[in-house]
């Protein structure tokens, strides 16, 4: 056990959280994100808990029945079974790690079922459309098109997460080997190739990228690793500051240009890279592959994207077969 954790059997409930939330963070370089969402169902369960059996209470005394009882009192919030399963998958994540550890004998989160979600799959824009999409990038549409236009072929043609796509850094860009450093989940690094239409966007935005770097001050201090900044440089002069454009800006940027070019107002940087999955699956590229490319740890997350193709199968049986009429 790492020093600085509650080990005793005195430690409580909320300390034990905070423990494993020092061990996300710190061993396991889990995201921002990820530590967000965890500290807040982990409180919540943590504050639950106390409320009902006392600050004393050890988690060996925790069994399966309180942490449905949990649930339920998120039901009885008006939470969906969204936020349940959300929230069960954190207090399972945190109960594995108290097996591990010694702090209980076993991992009774284990034995409670998650909520059965309803399967919504995300609409996925067709090819013509991304394709019209994305070459028609224009001033009407975009603050810095020669920017824009190449955030939509990195997410499109990259098939990268926003996040992913904000953290790049020029450094990033393997031009002799046609290929980018992506950097996901976890701190896991991949190498996405770099298509003809993403680099020939790239180059251009980089172009006026050194400009607006340049304008009115050449100094040092006008330098960013930062790949995509954002227009007005903000942060630039503060320490530290990269002027890096942030995902919230990024889908901001996608939702603007697709609701102008027809697309549907639910669209974000996410429904690109699941475009980008969808479309190499059904020109036939192999599950595996795209796997690599998206940079899922687990085929299983991949295979979603071959429901999101029933459409077209059944397109093509309504099409083809003789009994299907």
């Amino acid at each position: 056990m790492s020093s600085g954790y509650a080990t005793t059997s005195a430690a409580t409930i909320p300390q034990l959280v905070a423990d494993y939330l020092r061990v996300l963070a710190n061993e396991r370089a889990a995201s921002v994100h990820t530590l967000r969402a965890y500290q807040r169902e982990l409180n919540g369960f943590a504050q639950y808990i106390v409320a009902h059996y006392g600050l004393d209470q050890p988690p060996g005394n925790i069994d399966h029945t309180h942490i449905r009882a949990y649930l339920g009192t998120l039901y009885d919030r008006g939470l969906s079974k969204a936020s349940a399963a959300r929230a069960l998958a954190a207090i399972r994540s945190w109960f594995k790690w108290l097996a591990r550890t010694g702090h209980v004998e076993q991992n009774v989160a284990s034995l409670v079922s998650t909520p059965r979600l309803p399967k919504h799959l995300p609409r996925v824009p067709s090819i013509e459309q991304m394709n019209r999409v994305v070459d028609s990038v224009g001033a009407d549409a975009a603050s810095w098109p020669a920017r824009d236009k190449a955030i939509l072929e990195m997410l499109y043609g990259c098939g990268i997460r926003n996040a992913e796509l904000t953290a790049l850094d020029l450094q990033d860009i393997h031009w002799a080997n046609e290929v980018i450093l992506v950097r996901g989940k976890g701190q896991k690094q991949r190498y996405v190739p770099l298509g003809d239409a993403a680099a020939q966007a790239l180059r251009a935005y980089l172009g006026e990228r050194a400009a607006l770097l340049a304008a009115g001050d050449a100094s040092p201090a006008r330098a960013t690793p930062a790949l995509f900044v954002n227009l007005r440089l903000r942060g630039l002069g503060k320490p530290g500051g990269q002027a890096r454009l942030t995902t919230r800006s990024v889908g901001r940027i996608v939702k603007r240009i697709a609701i102008l070019r027809g697309l549907s107002s639910d669209v974000h940087p996410h429904t690109l890279r699941h475009a980008f999955g969808t479309h190499l699956l059904e020109e036939g590229a192999d599950l595996r592959a795209i796997q690599e490319l998206l940079g899922h740890e687990r085929l299983s997350t991949t295979q979603r994207y071959t429901q999101l193709t029933t459409s077209q199968l059944t397109q093509v049986y309504d099409r083809t077969h003789p009994r299907a009429n």
